[in-house]
């Protein structure tokens, strides 16, 4: 699985904001927190408000704050607003790509990888993340010396 940078910083950015409680935080100490530059990040917050996981308030005291609770947000949430959906084949979804011949279980295969992302970044939320409170089964398969290499 390639992860991009948007995606990188957007995980980085609201967990940032799951931290901070309810406070708004500006692009400005999110991007100096987590070495970002901070108008790469200022787009990604736009992407992540059009998604409705972030909240922008104005003024002095401005800045972002998360929507909803840090308990309800995802990582696939953030993933798919800043990137689209977990797992594609060439832009399109696993589904609606088709191979012949040799290649033909390729389909399951894709289909298959997308419900194992989804198993993970779907369980996993922001205040998790934030608090380091990783679920069991995310613990375990990355202390699995194979999951390293």
């Amino acid at each position: 699985m390639r992860l991009s940078a948007r995606v990188d910083y957007a995980l980085r950015a609201a967990a940032e904001l799951a931290a901070s409680g309810s406070g708004p935080t500006t692009v400005g100490e999110l991007a100096k927190e987590q070495g970002m530059p901070p108008k790469y990040l200022e787009n990604i917050l736009l992407q992540m408000r059009r998604a409705g996981l972030v909240r922008g308030q104005r003024g002095p005291e401005g800045g972002y704050v998360l929507a909803r609770p840090a308990a309800e947000i995802s990582l696939a949430d953030v993933i798919r607003a800043v990137d689209g959906p977990l797992a594609n084949v060439r832009g399109e979804r696993p589904e609606h790509v088709g191979y012949r011949g040799a290649a033909r279980s390729l389909q399951q295969v894709w289909i298959a990888l997308r419900a194992s992302e989804r198993a993970i970044l779907e369980e996993v939320t922001l205040d998790q993340i934030a608090a380091d409170t990783l679920p069991d089964r995310v613990m375990e398969l990355a202390a699995d010396p194979a999951a390293w290499d």
